[in-house]
């Protein structure tokens, strides 16, 4: 009887730390939020068409990422990353193999704009390259090792790393500081990023760089041409802390999400750690038979 108890205990803990696990991998507006803002801090470009992938290969911006002893590619459209992703993914591969007998395998790298899924957010980083996605392992143990090393290196803030179930994979958007772009970042006087401009930059450039329009700079710096000098400091829109009113906190507040086959209120709020209330609240028109295509506001507040 003693023994049963123990056994009981013993599962009992082992559920609570899967339980545990699954809750720090779940993703979150906040975690989309600082994927969004570390990619514009650390200067990389969104690439918005498939056709425009070769113009951004070269050694500081993006590079091949080949299969090797360690690594698998399944199904990897567009084989490129940042280089700090590459080198994070083949340290951790090689740890993975190490310690599973069997390759990491990859199933997403960089994902062009007009490449991205119907149900992918709009502050997505993988158009920059600097996130991967992972293949869930079947085998318990492999498993259980990455989930251990996503949230171990999760809270030393080198990965934010979610657990996704539609299709079910591992995202992780890799936050280690890198070269960067010709531009740098820094922390303005509230947490919203400045981009500081460098001899030779344009407009165009910058906002391709940070993933928004030249209409959306000019208008967050009240700019009325396309004239800018060096060393003048330009609000990036579109993160939490850039907005000044309430229409515009409201804006940037929600995220933008379009329905996909098999989704449910309760499966949306549970991913994105709102609850179906507030998604009711938000989408007055929202019953919960949903839509294939539908558009919902997912609110942060």
């Amino acid at each position: 009887m003693k023994n049963l108890i123990k056994i009981e205990m013993v599962l009992a803990a082992l559920l609570c730390t899967c339980l545990a696990q699954a809750q720090t991998l779940k993703g979150s507006p906040a975690s989309i939020d600082k994927q969004y803002r570390t990619a514009i801090e650390y200067g990389y470009a969104f690439v918005n068409t498939s056709r425009s992938v070769p113009d951004y290969i070269n050694p500081r911006q993006l590079v091949r990422v080949s299969p090797d002893r360690y690594l698998e590619l399944h199904d990897v459209s567009y084989p490129y990353a940042v280089p700090e992703t590459k080198q994070f993914l083949g340290r951790l591969s090689a740890q993975y193999h190490s310690s599973c007998g069997e390759k990491l395998t990859v199933t997403s790298l960089l994902r062009p704009r007009d490449r991205q899924p119907a149900n992918s957010v709009a502050h997505s980083v993988h158009p920059t390259g600097m996130a991967i996605d992972l293949r869930i392992p079947s085998s318990q143990k492999c498993r259980a090792w990455l989930e251990r090393t996503l949230l171990s290196l999760e809270k030393q803030h080198v990965v934010e790393a979610t657990r996704e179930r539609y299709p079910p994979h591992y995202h992780v958007a890799v936050l280690a500081r890198g070269a960067g772009a010709r531009g740098t970042l820094q922390a303005g006087s509230g947490p919203a990023p400045a981009y500081v401009v460098r001899r030779g930059d344009t407009l165009s450039e910058i906002a391709s760089r940070t993933g928004v329009s030249v209409a959306q700079l000019r208008a967050a710096n009240g700019l009325r041409g396309s004239l800018i000098n060096v060393g003048q400091k330009l609000r990036i829109p579109g993160t939490a802390s850039d907005a000044s009113s309430g229409s515009e906190a409201m804006a940037v507040n929600e995220i933008i999400y379009r329905v996909n086959r098999g989704d449910t209120l309760w499966r949306i709020a549970n991913r994105y750690g709102t609850s179906v209330e507030q998604l009711r609240r938000s989408n007055s028109q929202a019953g919960d038979a949903l839509q294939v295509g539908q558009v919902l506001k997912i609110s942060k507040g």
